[in-house]
């Protein structure tokens, strides 16, 4: 019955990126992928909320954390994009959005840690 859980959670993560990233991208007339760059960021600080929440229902983890955040976050399409700015001949371009995405999420999964654990001891 968990495999429930973590569908129900994907079919709400799946949407929410493909719309949040063609909203962000929208925005902004840059090379860079803003979009991934946000949904990712932004599973990572949900991520790290859960993480740092002390007692958090199993299911709710499986809901969130492996459906939610597994299908909003994208780690190949941020592989992709990276490999495409390459390509282009925008190294720069690639190396800015490879090292900020990284040091992005992993900064919003310590904050979410610390916020987590601040809000539910």
């Amino acid at each position: 019955m968990n495999w429930l859980v973590v569908v129900a959670g994907g079919m709400i993560g799946a949407p929410l990126r493909y719309l949040t990233d063609r909203a962000v991208q929208s925005r902004h007339d840059s090379v860079l992928p803003w979009g991934t760059f946000a949904v990712n960021v932004v599973g990572c600080l949900v991520l790290g909320i859960l993480t740092g929440a002390a007692h958090v229902a199993p299911d709710l983890r499986l809901f969130l954390g492996t459906g939610f955040c597994g299908a909003l976050t994208t780690y190949s399409t941020f592989s992709y994009e990276t490999l495409r700015l390459t390509e282009a001949g925008a190294g720069l371009y690639a190396a800015v959005n490879a090292v900020g995405s990284v040091l992005a999420g992993l900064g919003a999964a310590f904050a979410g840690v610390a916020t987590g654990q601040a809000l539910w001891p």
